[in-house]
């Protein structure tokens, strides 16, 4: 009896007649399908949490990586259902359910499809029953670890070897940080061995497995090497400008960095700063930020920033009182002593709608504070500007109760049609796009925010845009597999280029600068007091930067996996790109003329370094080979 409720609580079917294979309650992976016979794929959803707050999409792509569907889920959404038809294939259709999910998907499919499961690492992944079962294989000589993480439901994991019986346990723990988790090890074999991992209580689980295939079949006959075919990339340059590119920022520290840490600051090249300022330090001590604003200004060139108006400690939902006027009354007097170089944003409070309990209450200390700053024009001389809302995310919810009342858009749209006048930019905060294939939902992000402003009759909008500040995850959820590692890259170069696609944005920010203690997400690692290095995406930033030109031309692209960015400067062209994916990629391009002056290809891999690569130029086409998880610049002399 046991044994049936295991398969049942899995979804498998256990009668004569063909049932699909059911995969229940994923929140965050990818499920590679392999088809030996025309089957019908079928997901269907119901809520998790905060889901009428929330959009989301699915996406599934064939054996070479190109779409074949994508389903945008409404926030109103809730439940709902998707099928597609999964045509036989020697390689693997993905079905992507990227996370952070605030639904909880189910997965059906023909019992004979091939089926494995990739799990995300760190962050849950599914919600299960006590006593699921999954399998995975570990190959002949493999030194493969089993890891989990315990996010209060799952507090388990057994495996045992199908072979012999042997088993090994591993309870997941609470830790004080997000990114602690446990692990064991398996013993490595000569021959190739399979496990069978048994999920101990229910709820969330996260259990991933490192040294080996991160995949997981719901029975042992699934588990056959994963095919993914070589894809193919095809570019058209148009000699069109959209508009330009955004300056990139940093978050610079709320304090003068040490002499030892300016080369290493310098590396990135920032183009912009995004700041706080802490009220009840400012108002206590008005020149405390003098010094090192002066200093980024002069020293590190950054004439373009944001700051956020907060407390100190984090202290985010400021008051109208006699110390949040002073502070701001501080921080416009050290502005106006910059000498009118740049333009200088200012926030009031740091993600309203996640930190006010209402719209009502963030609205009376913006109009408060905008009085404030308009009362003495020499601000504006000075290159002050009013940002607004600095929402944490903008389409979508913030982690909140009642998000569907708080999305940033809405208080937004409220904001500019009440106090529309007072209003120089649109600034917003995205995070828990986690997902490398879902990171295009930035592109739209930034295109709905031009339609929230509008248009000029030159086609740029009406209110400077914003997106301040970025990363993966939000405070301290953060996962050493994606801020340590080259998949940071990836995901930042991703992020970059589908935000400047439509040369709508004016500055993208990059939170942090330097790891802190609890909040491990920077460009850059503090080693000692005065020891610094830049981290995997502090070296890409310098790669992107390396590359980076004034104005975005039109490109079309018809690759999934394969993100690409046009520019054009006074006397260059190029081409700034991303394979997301594993395979290797054909890339074509028309529309540059064959042979391109002073023509360069550029690579920067997972060793973090640049390197030069070949490519062809003929008759109108220009074609090269681009490895897996790789970030590239074509660059050549305009003409």
């Amino acid at each position: 009896m046991k044994r049936l409720a295991l398969l049942l609580s899995l979804g498998l079917s256990l009668s004569a007649a063909a049932a699909p294979m059911r995969w229940a309650d994923i929140r965050d992976g990818s499920l590679y399908l392999q088809a030996d016979r025309p089957d019908t794929l079928t997901i269907r959803w119901v809520p998790a949490w905060q889901a009428d707050a929330n959009e989301e999409r699915l996406y599934l792509l064939d054996g070479q990586g190109k779409l074949q569907g994508e389903r945008l889920i409404a926030a109103s959404e809730s439940r709902g259902s998707q099928s597609w038809p999964l045509a036989p294939s020697a390689a693997s259709y993905r079905l992507e359910i990227p996370g952070y999910s605030f639904r909880r998907y189910t997965v059906e499919h023909d019992e004979r499809t091939v089926a494995l499961f990739a799990p995300a690492k760190v962050h849950f992944s599914a919600e299960t029953r006590d006593g699921d079962e999954l399998y995975f294989k570990v190959a002949a000589g493999e030194h493969a670890v089993l890891a989990g993480k315990f996010h209060g439901g799952v507090g388990a994991l057994q495996a045992q070897r199908v072979a012999d019986g042997k088993r090994l346990s591993l309870a997941l723990k609470p830790y004080p940080a997000y990114w602690q988790f446990d692990q064991v090890e398996l013993p490595v074999a000569d021959a190739d061995q399979v496990w069978r991992l048994h999920l101990q209580g229910s709820g969330k689980v996260a259990f991933w497995l490192d040294g080996t295939a991160n995949l997981f079949a719901q029975n042992p006959q699934q588990l056959k090497p994963l095919r993914e075919d070589d894809g193919q990339t095809r570019l058209t340059l148009h000699q069109k400008v959209l508009g330009p590119t955004p300056n990139l920022a940093i978050a610079l520290p709320y304090t003068k960095p040490p002499e030892s840490s300016f080369a290493v600051l310098d590396a990135p090249k920032p183009q912009a700063g995004t700041y706080y300022s802490f009220v009840d330090i400012t108002a206590k001590r008005p020149h405390y930020e003098d010094a090192f604003r002066q200093l980024y200004q002069e020293r590190f060139g950054i004439t373009q920033d944001i700051t956020l108006l907060a407390g100190s400690q984090r202290q985010a939902d400021l008051r109208a009182d006699t110390m949040s006027n002073a502070g701001l009354d501080a921080w416009l007097a050290t502005t106006r002593a910059l000498g009118g170089k740049g333009t200088h944003y200012i926030g009031f409070a740091d993600e309203p709608n996640l930190n006010y309990p209402d719209y009502a209450n963030y609205q009376s200390i913006f109009n408060s504070m905008a009085r404030q700053v308009r009362s003495n024009p020499d601000n504006a001389k000075a290159g002050v500007r009013i940002a607004m809302p600095a929402s944490s995310r903008l389409i979508n919810g913030p982690f909140a109760d009642n998000a569907a009342d708080k999305r940033g858009i809405d208080w937004a749209r409220r904001l500019l049609a009440e106090s529309g006048d007072q209003i120089d930019a649109l600034a917003w905060h995205e995070w828990m796009i986690r997902d490398l294939l879902a990171t295009r939902v930035y592109r739209d992000s930034v295109r709905r925010a031009a339609d929230l402003v509008g248009l000029d009759d030159k086609g740029r909008p009406r209110k400077a845009l914003l997106l301040d500040q970025t990363n993966m995850s939000s405070g301290s959820s953060l996962s050493p597999y994606d801020q340590e590692t080259h998949f940071a890259s990836l995901w930042w170069a991703s992020v970059v280029i589908n935000s400047s696609q439509d040369g709508l944005l004016e500055m993208l920010g990059w939170f942090q600068a330097a790891d802190e203690p609890n909040y491990p997400k920077g460009m850059l690692r503090v080693l000692g007091d005065d020891h610094f290095e830049l981290k995997p995406v502090g070296l890409a930033q310098q790669f992107i930067q390396e590359h980076w030109l004034q104005n975005v031309m039109l490109l079309e692209n018809d690759a999934f996996e394969v993100d690409v960015l046009a520019m054009a400067g006074d006397l260059k062209h190029g081409l700034l790109g991303v394979n997301k994916g594993t395979r290797l990629q054909r890339v074509d391009l028309t529309g540059a003329e064959c042979p391109l002056a002073n023509g360069s290809l550029r690579y920067f891999g997972a060793d973090n370094r640049s390197r030069d690569a070949p490519f062809k130029c003929q008759n109108g086409r220009v074609s090269f080979e681009l490895p897996g998880e790789t970030l590239f610049a074509l660059s050549w002399s305009a003409s």
